[in-house]
């Protein structure tokens, strides 16, 4: 299969996992409503997602440059090395593993502070089921790292797959039995499937695991090195995350459940974005990093199409927000008022929407000129200003003010590495950005007043969820689109292009 078919096929299943997410969370809605447990199993689940990000942004971005460099040398001796990486790193999760069960009636507390009561049983005792696997959980991310060597990749978007989806199953067939600990137990479940998935595959390529425990000196050297800054690069997002929810435990009972679901419609158009568009800026600014003349013209393109096609979307959600997520949560035990509370949150999380796609190009723009410590540093800073802001909106905002917090510092993010990028950039450059911002933000508004007015003053809002979506959804386009062509035609063609390109593709 060609690199295009790959990139194609990741793309797809990239999305489908997404959504598979939206089904599970959607599943979880009808189950369990927004209550004290499905908090609980949302604060026990952000352990998993801080060793997945470890595994998958710290030990990956480190492994597999060295597996592929080395395999082609010496092949025998690198596969050794690997293996006993594997072997150690799944040891030490074993030991991680006793640790977290024995301790985690203690450190949950700790770190989420003063939960409801049902939270917090809740929280404690799922955090030690999962803590039970860690070892399962870190081995799936490596065994990806193994396929990726060896270009085979769509098998870890199954495995990653099979995990999201099972966790739903579960809790469609057995939450009457096992409540709100089906989802963990599916989760589980699909993870040691995907395991076994993605094993498959390796057998069929001829790899054969060792049980070494040595890894060659020079190898270890260059391993341990460069894991520890990716490993700590690899954590800061999670650092705030744990932040955001501790403070988020403290406040209402679901407040946790509606930063989930707010947080999870605002990150799709990300994902749409990082598997499409922002793939081809990117390759672009790789290829042209010594041509300082074309990397500018390319940055500019990638904050622009960023702009155009992420702006829409934001302000799109602000106009159907609540009407997108009683369409997808509001049944069963999700009330109007959860759909309500959910859309409050999601409102302080839109300038996300726009910040995240342009903080890809600017950072991407920072990797590829070799400046990676400079967004280490910036991204570390978040932390204190993530707390900082937390503790003052908590009180005014309630659970709504964190999520303003993180949109504040997605700004703060943006905005200074965004500065450092123009340092190196003829001074014009600035003043480009600047006018395309206010460009898209006329063009914005000449989608966004008309749909206001129309769903103030017309019957529109009083139909169901889908056929406002229906009907809004299309218009929005429509008017965007003639707004584009009439204010901005540059831009207007620049999407076109791209279109157009992806469609030869």
């Amino acid at each position: 299969m060609s690199l295009k078919k790959t990139a194609l096929w990741l793309g797809l299943l990239a999305l489908v996992v997404k959504f598979s997410g939206f089904l599970r969370e959607s599943i979880i809605a009808r189950e369990f409503g927004a209550s004290d447990y499905t908090d609980g199993y949302l604060l026990a689940f952000s352990f998993i997602t801080l060793v997945i990000a470890m595994i998958a942004g710290g030990f990956n971005n480190v492994f597999l440059p060295l597996y592929v460099k080395n395999r082609k040398d010496a092949p025998e001796k690198t596969e050794r090395n690997a293996s006993a990486i594997m072997n150690v790193t799944v040891l030490l999760f074993i030991g991680v593993s006793i640790l977290g069960w024995v301790l985690a009636p203690f450190f949950v507390p700790l770190i989420y502070g003063n939960m409801n009561p049902a939270t917090e049983e809740t929280a404690v005792a799922i955090t030690r089921f999962f803590f039970l696997f860690m070892s399962a959980i870190a081995l799936n991310g490596i065994l990806d790292s193994y396929l990726q060597g060896r270009r085979i990749f769509v098998p870890s978007q199954i495995s990653k797959l099979s995990a999201t989806l099972m966790g739903a199953i579960f809790a469609l067939l057995f939450s009457d039995q096992w409540g709100i600990n089906s989802l963990a137990y599916g989760f589980i479940f699909g993870t040691v499937l995907g395991i076994l998935i993605q094993l498959f595959f390796l057998l069929k390529k001829d790899w054969r695991w060792s049980p070494a425990l040595k890894v060659e000196e020079d190898f270890r050297r260059a391993f341990i090195v460069l894991l520890i800054p990716s490993l700590l690069n690899s954590v800061v997002g999670q650092i705030n995350m744990f932040v955001n929810k501790a403070f988020a435990a403290n406040t209402v009972e679901g407040a946790v459940t509606y930063l989930n679901n707010a947080s999870l419609i605002t990150s799709i158009p990300h994902t749409i974005y990082g598997t499409t568009i922002a793939v081809i800026i990117f390759t672009l600014l790789s290829e042209q990093v010594d041509q300082p003349k074309k990397f500018q013209e390319t940055f500019f393109m990638g904050m622009q199409i960023s702009l155009l096609t992420l702006a829409p979307i934001a302000a799109g959600l602000f106009l159907v927000g609540q009407e997108a997520i009683a369409f997808i949560f509001q049944r069963g035990k999700f009330t109007a008022d959860d759909t309500y509370n959910t859309y409050l949150a999601l409102m302080f999380y839109l300038p996300i929407i726009v910040a995240q796609g342009l903080q890809y190009i600017v950072s991407k723009s920072m990797y590829a000129r070799g400046k990676t410590n400079i967004v280490f540093r910036i991204s570390v800073t978040t932390i204190a200003l993530n707390v900082l802001l937390n503790w003052l909106f908590v009180g005014p905002f309630g659970y709504p003010g964190l999520a303003l917090t993180s949109s504040f510092v997605s700004i703060y993010y943006l905005t200074v590495s965004t500065i450092f990028v123009y340092k190196d950039f003829e001074k014009k450059e600035a003043t480009r950005l600047f006018g395309l911002i206010g460009r898209v933000v006329i063009v914005t508004a000449v989608m966004v007043i008309p749909l206001y007015f129309l769903k103030k003053f017309t019957p529109i809002s009083d139909l169901y969820s889908l056929w406002q979506l229906l009907i809004i959804v299309p218009l929005g386009v429509l008017l965007y689109t003639s707004g584009l062509f009439l204010f901005y035609k540059e831009g207007f063609r620049q999407l076109l292009n791209l279109v157009k390109r992806k469609a030869r593709a």
